[in-house]
């Protein structure tokens, strides 16, 4: 489980960076520059990482307990956001986050 959510943290936070540059027009440029971004395509592939582990995850353990644990990315998403992007959360979703890992936490047991 810990790779699938390592994995997928730091895909979102390159996606994230990916995004933020500008939009190019034309389908053309638009691969030609897909091509030179680099944390667009590390994104992939920890997306890709972060699948194959989330796979291996479900045949490993009971659905039931995959599928709610995964969602550990969600805090540790958040945590990135905060640190490594510096976006604003507000409270809520804090709160939120809290009882998130609270759940896992309590499903681990």
């Amino acid at each position: 489980m810990r790779d699938s959510t390592i994995a997928r943290n730091y895909a979102d936070a390159l996606l994230t960076l990916a995004r933020k540059a500008n939009d190019p027009r034309g389908w053309g440029r638009l691969l030609a520059t897909l091509a030179t971004k680099k944390f667009l395509i590390l994104s992939v592939f920890f997306m890709a990482i972060s699948f194959f582990a989330f796979i291996k995850l479900v045949e490993t353990a009971d659905l039931s307990f995959a599928v709610p644990a995964s969602a550990a990315t969600i805090v540790f998403e958040t945590i990135l956001a905060r640190l490594i992007l510096k976006e604003s959360v507000d409270a809520r979703r804090w709160w939120g986050v809290c009882l998130v890992a609270l759940g896992v936490i309590l499903l681990a047991e």
